[in-house]
């Protein structure tokens, strides 16, 4: 993810960055031709479309991991914030007085060698009801009739505090839901309990009263709902997993984006503090927490509940090919730009060795063990491993040559990926690909945040790319509707539409284009900084967006191997605001034709299958809107949303009407 406000700047004057992109609401504001004959040759061109062709990039910025897809109800569950009350609210107290009547919490240090840093200290001066709030994730999400399992760590110090009760409650105290617990040990000890909500409430609190007079520490308190992804216990949040594993994605990146590099390298992001048991992993404040002037949300943390574990789990679990991103020794070059030292370079070196050893080593070795005592015995199988971000220049070639030289020695059979800035195009972007050439390096991964005019005119971007040279990750791109970084951008069909044309000369270049992702992937409505997004959610709904539905169009038919569909034996490219490619599905003997029409009229098609022959019925995938800046949201999540239809095959001739600004999908039995 490409660094936004600390560069604004530098967008402006580089062009890149303006307060509106002064494009016309139009998309193709030419007469359209309404008559059109297509011919698709059923020859093998011997191209495969790779399984990794349509994939899922994650990063941690919207709220995306705590409050999103981790389902930790709890924010600062273990007093670890840099502000350690924040998240928690003593009502009953007075906070500039340790002379009020009810108690007060104080937040009390570790060792400092610990993980976990801190803990809470409750003392609890009478039964007159002292009282801590949670607020959550801008507030917590209940359904009417669902479980939710309440878990604390406690220790006794003093007195007969007896039992620890925990309510939801709504904005009107009213009591959704309550449990309790009774410690009963002055030493550590975990205490679990569960309750049932009796009403849905989307900006739910907890509350927890004690029962008793004394002090007792408290550490981890953590409110999970029970039916979570594949019902893990402390799992992911089900609805939005649904929306990924909906995309049959073929491999999953994580976990970013900037989130790898950091701001500086003390805040990147070390995949060895996010495995094994989930309270000793160090929590870590989000880069993305101050980025943006027009949404500052000093709250945002990562707990890294959302680890490395669970995420080669969630990619085996969608049957996606886990594609880790690392650090390389570089800090954001957008922030900082802190370089390691080339003579300190082996402890990077060796996290990335260290990580293809937790995926895929055997119980005997040292990080395999890690992951078999997680539970998982078997390997990860992991093949790729991306080293960089959006790094660029001579400091980052030189870095990544020596991991490159590092992981090829102990593990050649894994595949890297590398980079090639933060732009496509420019000195970064030439220079980047010119060293990365002469290296043979194995994919690059090129990023694009464009205005949608742009990408229906680069449809043909990667025509023109060596067959021989590197192959290509379009590891980020989505549609800007304003500009990069605004929080104005709209995830609207003008977008989408551009994407889905743009998207035909990715499949179209299939043998240079082996992986692809829009990004980024998923926004809270109310903890958002970035814009546009895939995936909206709130704390009980989510939807997917215009562009969600593109992709999944896309990923969900996507061929196994390319075949040519021409006019007048010529791409289709644009003319007349066609976009067209094709492909055949080895898997179920299926020729699957997409079509995008983003002028203004709908075009009759004569589509004619020359060299072999197909059946007569045909399945119809058809998306189409004739507002622009149309958008799906909770109130409507399907409007703009792909239908089935219908058509035939006469002879050797598919005939369909493509509607104005649409995108279809012809699903024909060979």
């Amino acid at each position: 993810m490409q660094t936004r406000t600390s560069f604004l700047a530098f967008l402006a004057v580089t062009g890149f960055y303006s307060c509106k992109n002064q494009e016309e609401t139009k998309v193709d504001d030419i007469e359209a031709e309404t008559d059109r004959e297509l011919v698709v040759n059923l020859e093998d061109t011997g191209i495969k479309i790779q399984p990794t062709m349509y994939g899922i990039f994650f990063e941690d910025i919207n709220f995306a991991a705590d409050g999103g897809l981790y389902a930790e109800m709890i924010k600062n569950r273990s007093f670890e914030f840099t502000l350690p009350k924040t998240g928690w609210m003593e009502p009953n107290s007075d906070r500039h007085s340790y002379n009020n009547e009810s108690g007060f919490l104080s937040v009390i240090k570790y060792a400092e060698e610990e993980a976990n840093h801190n803990f809470a200290r409750v003392e609890v001066k009478n039964d007159e009801g002292y009282v801590l709030i949670n607020e959550g994730f801008r507030g917590m999400g209940v359904k009417e009739g669902a479980q939710y399992d309440f878990s604390i760590e406690a220790a006794k110090r003093s007195g007969n505090i007896q039992k620890i009760k925990l309510q939801v409650i709504d904005s009107l105290d009213n009591v959704l839901g309550e449990t309790s617990i009774s410690p009963d040990s002055d030493s550590w000890k975990t205490y679990e309990s569960t309750l049932t909500a009796s009403a849905s409430e989307m900006k739910a609190k907890v509350k927890i009263t004690f029962e008793g007079e004394g002090e007792i520490d408290l550490d981890m308190i953590s409110l999970f709902p029970q039916d979570t992804w594949k019902g893990r216990k402390k799992g992911l949040r089900k609805d939005l997993v649904q929306l990924l594993d909906d995309l049959n994605p073929g491999f999953l990146r994580f976990p970013g984006g900037c989130i790898v590099e950091g701001r500086t390298l003390a805040r990147r992001y070390q995949w060895k503090k996010t495995v094994g048991d989930i309270a000793d992993r160090e929590i870590l404040v989000n880069r993305w927490n101050t980025e943006f002037a027009h949404r500052p949300t000093p709250d945002y943390y990562q707990s890294f509940g959302l680890g490395f574990f669970e995420y080669f789990q969630l990619s085996e679990d969608m049957g996606a090919e886990p594609l880790p991103i690392l650090g390389c020794g570089i800090a954001c070059q957008f922030n900082t730009g802190e370089l390691v030292p080339m003579d300190e370079l082996d402890p990077y070196v060796q996290d990335a060795l260290d990580l293809i050893e937790f995926a895929n080593g055997d119980a005997d070795t040292a990080w395999g063990r890690v992951r078999v005592d997680m539970g998982h015995p078997e390997p990860f199988n992991m093949k790729y491993i991306g080293i960089g971000n959006e790094q660029w220049g001579p400091a980052y070639i030189e870095r990544y040559k020596v991991f490159e030289e590092a992981i090829k020695s102990k593990y050649p059979e894994i595949i890297i990926v590398s980079g090639s800035g933060p732009f496509p195009e420019g000195d970064y972007f030439e220079y980047g690909w010119e060293q990365l050439k002469q290296m043979n390096a194995e994919i690059v991964d090129e990023h694009y945040y464009k205005p949608p005019k742009w990408f229906r005119e680069n449809a043909d971007r990667y025509d023109g790319y060596d067959r021989n040279g590197p192959k290509v990750f379009a590891g980020e791109y989505a549609a800007q509707t304003v500009a990069i970084a605004s929080p104005d951008n709209k995830n609207n069909w003008n977008a989408a539409l551009s994407e889905a044309a743009f998207m035909t000369g990715l499949e179209r270049n299939a043998e240079v284009v082996h992986l692809t992702s829009y990004a980024p992937l998923m926004a809270h409505a109310d903890g958002w900084q970035w814009t546009p997004d895939m995936i909206w959610f709130n704390n009980l709904e989510s939807f997917g967006t215009p562009n969600y539905q593109v992709q999944k169009m896309y990923s969900t038919n996507p061929g196994t191997d390319l075949l040519k569909i021409t006019e007048n034996g010529e791409k289709i490219i644009g003319k007349g605001g066609l976009y067209a490619t094709v492909a055949k599905d080895a898997n179920t003997n299926e020729l699957i034709i997409k079509v995008v029409n983003t002028s203004e009229v709908g075009q009759n098609l004569s589509i004619i299958m020359e060299g072999g022959t197909t059946q007569e019925s045909v399945e119809v995938l058809t998306m189409a809107m004739d507002d622009l800046e149309a958008e799906n949201s909770f109130k409507d999540p399907f409007k703009i949303s792909p239908k089935k239809g219908t058509a035939s095959v006469e002879g050797n001739m598919l005939k369909a009407s493509i509607p104005a600004q649409a995108f279809n999908i012809y699903k024909v039995k060979l």
